[in-house]
């Protein structure tokens, strides 16, 4: 039978690699998969904006590095137009970086092209139920990324120094409002702009009110 025609209630794949081997050692794997289809592949990120539009996957096997679109961009496109596809990429590579720009374009999992023909299977079938998929290993750098990208909570002695610095108040005035030392109101807002990640005095209150830090 042709790998693109309809099965009745099976779960049809978009496979997305650019490297033919890959795409065919995939298409291998999921084939005598019961109840999954491979219903086409695709060999670029251009490529799989199209032929997901085509073939409306249930889900789409996404590599993260292709040429000029890549498999973060291709995801955030597909999933731009249609919210039926569940992408879920498959790739060598496991940096903190490649793993949040995948599921922030709205990846439903991330695995590693080393992962065994079952996990695969399984992968496949989970996404379709809508659940998220990710490696124990995977999902704990995608934890350590998240956790890398919020910036650290002020302590409350830092927002009571802010509020301050929000008044207008400089800092011997903070000093005496909070009857501590100027050189630590200073070490305060060091680490004040440090956390928030700014250079100077407003722009670490605008950064505290837009995270809401600051009541």
């Amino acid at each position: 039978m042709n790998a693109e025609q309809p099965t009745a209630g099976s779960i049809a794949v978009l496979i997305v690699d650019d490297h033919p081997v890959v795409r065919e050692g995939l298409s291998a794997m999921l084939e005598s998969a019961p109840g999954i289809r491979v219903a086409g592949t695709a060999g670029s990120g251009e490529e799989a904006v199209v032929r997901a539009a085509a073939l409306e996957p249930d889900v789409i096997l996404m590599d993260l590095r292709m040429g000029a679109m890549d498999g973060a961009t291709a995801t955030a496109r597909i999933l731009a137009h249609s919210r039926r596809p569940k992408v879920v990429v498959v790739t060598t590579y496991e940096d903190d970086a490649d793993i949040l720009r995948a599921v922030e374009a709205g990846a439903a999992g991330y695995l590693l092209k080393g992962s065994s023909r079952a996990d695969l299977i399984e992968a496949v079938r989970a996404a379709a139920r809508g659940e998220t998929v990710l490696s124990p290993a995977v999902a704990g750098r995608l934890f350590r990324a998240r956790s890398q990208e919020q910036p650290p909570p002020l302590s409350g002695r830092e927002c009571d120094v802010l509020r301050l610095v929000g008044r207008g108040l400089t800092n011997a005035d903070i000093g005496r409002e909070l009857h501590i030392g100027e050189a630590t109101v200073k070490t305060h807002l060091l680490r004040v702009f440090k956390k928030l990640d700014v250079s100077d005095r407003t722009a670490a209150v605008l950064a505290a009110i837009r995270r809401g830090l600051l009541d």
